[in-house]
């Protein structure tokens, strides 16, 4: 093996920018030479790849995003499109792959290495929806972002006596949610893993309301609803003074955290360990603590499920 590939795909997530540096430190430090692919596997359809050099990572570990920069790419789900992405890695004298990205950017990665190409996935999605590891770079970032939005929301809702809906990514995952419910000290929580009943949450505010609480903030993992919807359904039902937030997208950005950073770049060196023992369709990932292999077929078949002793907890201490 002489040259590997870099590239990130699907949603951006603080902390990939440290793992495309530790592939590439690696790689250089194992005497490869690295190709960056720019703009996931649409700009792998398009030819968009580049020598990497130390020079290349240099000041980029603190930075959210992505230097590489990423897209969804439609024409690569298709046959078609996998084949023209490995002609192109073999025109550019390619060996190995590494993937930084969540379950679609992995169904890319496993398609490439079916076609023969080595590739390693990299999993990089604030999401945490990844199945078989312990966490997901880019995760333990929105957390901190999301509860330092919370903690803010939660001193106008003191000073305004108000019950505030804050609606947290996580796609069909409702991991955000629950770290910040839970860290926020948050009076509901709803995410699409457990079923939920808005009259209970009305029953627990009109409970708080009676022994004398005066605010109230209530988290909804998208995946669970619409935040704004469930605003306009609790103010008609209680007729208290509901104010709804959706965080959106400053979760994804922003510099990642310390422990981000030390995930990234542990798994990005890993990643290059791997293809160089001659691994492939694998996910770098910890287990444990661990840094493990996973067969990349095992992730796709695995449910992926919060811890929900976490959930009983937060439901327990906002009684």
């Amino acid at each position: 093996m002489r040259r590997l590939a870099v590239l990130t795909s699907g949603g951006d997530a603080p902390g990939m920018n440290a793992a495309v540096r530790a592939v590439v430190r690696t790689a250089i430090f194992r005497g490869l030479e690295v190709m960056g692919v720019r703009r996931g596997y649409s700009g792998l359809l398009n030819g968009e790849l580049e020598p990497m050099t130390l020079g290349s990572v240099a000041d980029i570990i603190q930075r959210g995003g992505t230097v590489l920069h990423t897209a969804r790419c439609e024409a690569f789900k298709q046959p078609a499109g996998q084949r023209q992405g490995l002609a192109v890695l073999r025109q550019h004298g390619v060996d190995g792959l590494v993937v930084i990205g969540g379950d679609g950017s992995f169904r890319g990665a496993w398609a490439l290495a079916q076609l023969g190409m080595p590739t390693i996935g990299v999993p990089g999605t604030i999401d945490n929806d990844i199945p078989c590891c312990d966490v997901t770079i880019g995760f333990d970032t929105a957390v901190n972002t999301a509860i330092q939005a919370i903690d803010k929301i939660r001193d106008t809702a003191t000073s305004h006596e108000r019950t505030y809906v804050v609606e947290v990514m996580g796609r069909n995952a409702g991991d955000i949610a629950l770290h910040v419910a839970l860290a926020g000290g948050a009076e509901s929580v709803l995410i699409p893993e457990a079923p939920f009943s808005l009259d209970d949450v009305i029953r627990k505010l009109q409970r708080g309301v009676a022994r004398g609480k005066k605010h109230s903030i209530i988290l909804v993992a998208e995946g669970a609803g619409s935040g704004i919807e469930i605003g306009r359904y609790l103010t008609q039902h209680t007729g208290f003074e509901v104010r709804v937030t959706v965080l959106g997208h400053i979760q994804r950005g922003g510099p990642p955290t310390a422990q981000d950073r030390i995930l990234a770049s542990q798994l990005g060196a890993f990643a290059v360990e791997l293809l160089r023992q001659g691994a492939s369709a694998k996910m770098a990932a910890t287990q444990g603590g661990t840094l493990v292999a996973v067969d990349l077929e095992t992730v796709f078949t695995t449910p992926r499920q919060p811890d929900m002793r976490l959930y009983e907890l937060a439901n327990m201490l906002s009684i």
